[in-house]
């Protein structure tokens, strides 16, 4: 039988019920306290918001789910949910709606409308006006004024061209996000009025399109239900993506947003979880932020539990639908100082009836400490400390040579200078495989500005034994750098890299001074200050190239004559070890020598 509610309801603990219905000038209010810090609502069937005055209220993180029931929500009155937004008017969030409109009373979900669905907090805990808007750049608080020159959708879309402009009059269908600029005037409180979202929930994906969908519902979302749906595994490619922006730029101009997509995604048994930072900060040898590099000024970090009004992007494999079900939903507080965006790293969580709840544990970066069964390191690859990308490789017993659902990350996006692994002529910035030393995983370094400084960080390196090197070969001059034991610099000019550098766990460089065959022989002549080329054979030598240890360009002859000597100059050249690179007939043979001068 529905249970209808006639009075105040102000619960202090758990509530647990199979319908739940409000009528006439009546309302539930569900809050926690100090006596019941974790507070739920949890509706077997459906919630009826009967009437226009009827209303259903959520705060202080107390959070409304459903159960498996199918008739569906019903009735014009409205459900109420706080979020905040970020405090900066020149930055975008990406939000989903967890209610609709409540112009028709019907058991099906309603389309979200800013103009209907969004209020200003005029006295809490429940006196709220709709929101108004403006046509100007710059929304204000206090009262609330949103700009409706940022309200987009996408859905779904391949370029930026696709963004579709809703305005505060426009709809976005249930399930899919929105973007929206913060306000001027500090903190920002949105109460997201109107029917609550309940039950099966599609949207639409295209293969390698990306779609703005979202969190739809007035509870956390479980992104491992989420990801691992047997529908979505076959529609999605695994991964959530949360754009984060540089709030220390001032601008609304495209051209000077610097910003980018943080990108999670999370084992089918719960136990790891892989996050990577968006791509405008640098990043110090220990791990922490560059402060002179695009640093960026907020800590947000995505966590399995996806709070309420939360939108993310996701990239299609087939041309199909993703779906969240009630059965995704799940009790989980998020932390007052991060509801701005996608972090709930301090929040509380509890378990959902008949559903259990993994823990995963961080350490003081925020970073998960890993199984033992599990490996990991982190590369940070800095552009002319301008900003890093920051890759990751995953090892598991489990990890196969093809793509790896749930371990592996397809890159959020690219950008002028990039670094990232490569799978079935994708880029990815996580990858996974089943860890031997014999292992050799190349990299691909792209650069499109010229002589661009590159540096090779590692960081984050989990259950490797203490003596395990990680190397970075430069397979052009052979050199291994161990990037446990330092950084590895190199000046490239602009171009793909795509076989040049790669990370192996053994070192196989030739140490030979001076190497000799039956057609060629290279060494140094360090008396004459020489390098030495003998070529018994009159071979067409194409180009010989010298290199320091860093990658520099010291000389480069082409196209040399068939003589059996060739000799060049290595005077006021620093002592060291040098590279050569001698090519024939479209082959390179690459030696070292050691150059001495005194």
């Amino acid at each position: 039988m529905k249970l209808k509610i006639l009075l105040v309801l102000c619960l202090v603990s758990n509530f647990v019920m199979a319908q739940i219905s409000v009528s006439g000038n009546n309302y539930i209010y569900a809050t926690t306290s100090v006596d019941a810090p974790d507070v739920y609502v949890f509706v077997e069937d459906d919630v009826n918001l009967e009437n226009s005055n009827s209303y259903f209220y959520l705060r202080n993180d107390a959070q409304l789910l459903q159960g498996t029931g199918l008739t569906g929500n019903s009735g014009v009155g409205k459900l109420s949910a706080y979020q905040s937004g970020t405090v900066n008017n020149f930055a975008y969030n990406y939000w989903c709606s967890p209610v609709g409109n409540t112009d028709l009373d019907n058991n099906a979900n309603r389309s979200f409308r800013p103009n209907n669905n969004i209020y200003d907090v005029t006295a809490a805990p429940i006196t709220s006006n709709l929101a108004t808007y403006t046509t100007g750049l710059d929304g204000t608080s206090g009262p609330l004024v949103i700009s409706n020159r940022w309200l987009y959708t996408y859905n779904p879309g391949a370029t930026y061209s696709e963004w579709n402009y809703i305005s505060d009059s426009g709809t976005a269908a249930v399930g899919y996000g929105f973007t929206m600029k913060g306000t001027k005037g500090g903190n920002q409180l949105y109460d997201f009025r109107g029917k609550p979202n309940n039950g099966t929930i599609a949207t639409n994906v295209v293969a390698g399109d990306w779609t703005l969908v979202g969190n739809p519902y007035p509870s956390a979302l479980d992104a491992l239900d989420y990801i691992w749906d047997t529908q979505n595994q076959t529609s999605i490619n695994g991964s959530i993506y949360y754009w984060e922006q540089d709030l220390n730029i001032n601008s609304h101009n495209i051209a000077d947003y610097v910003g980018g997509y943080a990108s999670y995604t999370i084992t089918s048994d719960g136990v790891t979880e892989t996050y990577l930072d968006a791509t405008f900060d640098t990043y110090n040898s220990d791990g922490s932020l560059n402060t002179t590099g695009g640093a960026r000024t907020s800590s947000k970090t995505a966590r399995r539990y996806i709070p309420i009004g939360q939108g993310f992007m996701v990239i299609g494999t087939a041309n199909s639908t993703a779906r969240t079900l009630n059965s995704h939903r799940q009790f989980y507080k998020q932390s007052d100082t991060d509801s701005e965006f996608f972090r709930i790293g301090n929040s509380k969580k509890e378990k959902k009836p008949n559903k259990s709840i993994d823990e995963i544990i961080y350490d003081d970066n925020g970073l998960q400490i890993l199984p033992n069964e599990y490996k990991r390191f982190r590369l940070n690859i800095d552009f002319n400390d301008v900003y890093t990308r920051q890759i990751l490789q995953n090892f598991h017993h489990t990890a196969t040579d093809g793509f790896d659902y749930g371990l592996e990350i397809e890159s959020p996006e690219g950008i002028d200078s990039d670094a990232y692994w490569v799978l079935n002529d994708k880029a990815y910035v996580a990858q996974a495989f089943n860890f031997d030393e014999s292992l050799k995983i190349p990299l691909t370094v792209k650069v499109n500005s010229q002589n661009q400084l590159i540096r090779f960080r590692i960081f984050d390196v989990q259950n490797f034994n203490a003596n395990q090197a990680i190397y970075l070969h430069d397979i052009e001059t052979d050199v291994y750098t161990d990037l446990t034991q330092g950084n590895h610099e190199i000046n490239l000019e602009v171009g793909d890299y795509t076989n040049r550098f790669e990370i192996t766990f053994t070192n196989n460089e030739n140490i030979d001074i001076e190497i000799e065959s039956d057609s060629l022989a290279v060494y140094q002549n360090n008396p004459d200050s020489q390098l030495t080329i003998i070529n018994p054979n009159n071979l067409d030598i194409d180009d010989v190239v010298l290199y320091d240890v860093s990658g520099k360009l010291i000389f480069h002859h082409k196209d040399l004559d068939t003589r059996t000597k060739h000799e060049f100059s290595t005077q006021g050249l620093s002592s060291g070890i040098y590279l050569v690179s001698v090519k024939i007939n479209k082959s390179a043979i690459n030696k070292k020598v050691a150059i001495s001068n005194k």
